[in-house]
């Protein structure tokens, strides 16, 4: 049994390429830097994920998209501002100067999918590691861990650090945005006709 790290201690572990199983705002996910190709692969090999699908990237402010080439019109930066944060999972297309650079990430479908969360605790955490890549804390079609029982049952002690918390139970909504028009893509803890109003508002 691993010890519980500090909140310090998981910084550093994640700064240095390390990787862990937190609850995030939804669900629980098995987290490491977005910024570090070898922690992403790693977290692809843990989970045993198809490596055609991207993975979601966990972000503390919009103006971190800019590090990921993700393109944005006017349009639709007033449209995330309604959405941000919550619960909610944007689809957005990675600029032509970026696609390369970020094929590990992207896994050649050119585009990635962003959260910004509302959650106090983990904007702090990804104010001081930068981007997260956190998909479900699991192996590929496999149920997502509702505990860190379920997680250590399938991770063991092949992560960095396990942190306990509270989760939804459920994924987050996911959307893109198509010329400035909010398309469903999964409907997850957000509701979409609620979210649909609530952009909808000047």
């Amino acid at each position: 049994m691993q010890r519980k790290k500090t909140t310090k201690e998981i910084v550093s572990i994640i700064k240095k390429g390390g990787v862990g199983v937190m609850p995030t705002d939804t669900i629980f996910g098995i987290v490491g830097s977005a910024l570090a190709q070898n922690t992403v692969e790693r977290i692809y090999r843990l989970r045993k994920r198809n490596p055609k699908k991207p993975c979601i990237v966990l972000i503390a402010s919009m103006s971190e998209l800019k590090e990921f080439g993700a393109y944005l019109t006017q349009q639709d930066t007033l449209v995330l501002k309604k959405i941000w944060p919550d619960k909610v999972t944007v689809v957005l297309p990675v600029s032509k100067e970026k696609q390369k650079e970020l094929r590990y990430l992207h896994r050649g479908t050119n585009a990635l999918a962003f959260r910004l969360p509302k959650k106090k605790s983990l904007q702090t955490l990804l104010q001081k590691t930068g981007p997260l890549i956190a998909p479900s804390a699991n192996f590929e079609e496999e149920r997502p861990a509702q505990n860190l029982k379920e997680a250590r049952g399938y991770f063991m002690d092949e992560v960095d650090f396990y942190v306990a918390g509270k989760t939804t139970k459920q994924a987050s909504t996911i959307l893109k945005i198509d010329k400035g028009e909010v398309v469903l893509l999964r409907e997850g803890t957000v509701n979409f006709p609620r979210l649909k109003a609530r952009i909808s508002l000047k």
